[in-house]
């Protein structure tokens, strides 16, 4: 049914104006009395294999819905009716902000995917948290919220930690957890960020104004991009680890083109901004990889990017992530889209005997860990041999490759 509609109706219309349309039947469903009680009941996540503890929270299924959908908290109970074991709202900044002008919403039909340039707007953190509040009382207890908070388009770099604590001490009290987000490619200066040096004050002030909260801890963690090179990604892995952060969601969107099946005039006419879908698979899987590899079992990993299917959340959760989320999957899937994939990752745990999905990313980050501290030992062993052989005289077989593949994975990734 739905992919009639959307075919008959939703393509038809602006991809903005689709989204407000399909949005507002869900929080017009949703207002209908016990009807977001008897969604709850058929579409949410039921099965205790689904069941994970995470970031301190107990969570009925690891498929979350995305910011970016949600970004004024209008909605959380409609969506987490929908079947998403939590969802996550925003970006929200202190101040209220209109975006960037329109249109700024596009698809990509032939990649199932969406460029947006949406540029954070809001109504505000306060006001965000105002409507969690009243959500809470009246229906979304049972929803876990993440908030995820962006800088003021208005307020320069220097005053950006600032301006993300404010934020943070406004919603502190209604979220589950708190997400920093410094890697929209559609804020001016935003990504410059996610720099070690840049990011650092911004996470400490974050982290100061949510222990504020009396009675408990509230989660904090921190969205990355995925066009980041690997030392980049290290460094943040780092950081995060070095200041006791929660977690990571990797990844944002992608400001890359490559690889797409949209023909070039159709690419051009989405112009510029934050490319999200299947297309962004690859690099978002490469980076959550990258991550665990880094920080262990010491970070909750959020895979984001290209997931569409269970065998998409499947391949993250076996790679390393704890919870997975998405956004343009749903908008192709539609309204039963979430329980599809949560019967699917259900099935595919129980085929692999396991008791708990949560044992999916210990049991292959363990294995990753054995792997790399081998290829580490190798490659110190093969490191002596060089040595040994350029005392003698010889330069070291495929030295010249060596250093080309060096180069590589401290530059930009080539195809992103």
């Amino acid at each position: 049914m739905y992919r009639l509609v959307y075919r008959m109706v939703l393509r038809r219309l602006p991809a903005e104006t689709a989204h407000q349309a399909g949005f507002w039947l869900i929080r017009a469903f949703a207002a209908i009395p016990g009807a977001a009680w008897w969604l709850r009941r058929w579409l949410g996540p039921r099965d205790p294999v689904l069941r994970i503890r995470a970031l301190g929270l107990e969570f009925p299924g690891p498929l979350g819905l995305a910011a970016g959908f949600d970004k004024d908290a209008r909605g959380t109970a409609g969506l987490g009716a929908l079947g998403f074991g939590f969802v996550e709202v925003g970006t929200v900044t202190a101040r209220p902000q209109p975006g960037n002008d329109r249109p700024r919403m596009f698809r990509l039909p032939a990649d199932r995917a969406l460029v947006n340039r949406m540029g954070f707007n809001n109504s505000g953190a306060a006001a965000a948290a105002a409507r969690l509040r009243r959500q809470r009382r009246h229906g979304a207890a049972g929803t876990i919220i993440g908030v995820n908070i962006g800088k003021t388009r208005a307020v320069p770099e220097d005053q950006a930690a600032a301006d993300y604590a404010s934020s943070a001490r406004v919603v502190a009290r209604v979220a589950d957890y708190v997400v920093v987000n410094v890697s929209s490619p559609n804020t001016a200066g935003l990504r410059d960020l996610q720099a070690a040096d840049r990011l650092r004050p911004v996470l400490v002030a974050v982290r100061e104004a949510l222990d504020r909260v009396p009675g408990r801890r509230v989660p904090l963690l921190v969205k990355i991009a995925p066009d980041l090179a690997d030392a980049e990604i290290d460094a943040i892995a780092d950081l995060a680890v070095g200041l006791r952060l929660d977690g990571i969601i990797a990844t944002n969107t992608t400001v890359s083109r490559e690889g797409l099946a949209s023909s070039p005039a159709e690419v051009a006419a989405a112009g510029a901004g934050g490319l999200s879908g299947p297309p962004l698979r690859g690099r978002a899987l490469a980076v959550l990889r990258r991550l665990r590899a880094r920080a262990g079992d010491r970070l909750v990993l959020i895979a984001a990017g290209g997931i569409e299917t269970p065998d998409d959340a499947w391949e993250r959760l076996r790679a390393g992530a704890t919870l997975v989320q998405a956004y343009t999957g749903f908008v192709y899937g539609g309204p039963l889209w979430p329980r599809i994939v949560h019967r699917g990752l259900a099935r595919r745990a129980r085929a692999a005997g396991l008791t708990s999905i949560g044992e999916t990313a210990a049991g292959e980050a363990q294995v990753r860990e054995a792997q790399v501290r081998e290829a580490s030992v190798g490659e110190a062993a093969a490191g002596q041999t060089a040595a040994g052989q350029t005392a003698a005289g010889e330069a070291p077989a495929g030295e010249a490759a060596a250093g080309e593949a060096a180069a590589g994975e401290t530059g930009q990734p080539t195809s992103w």
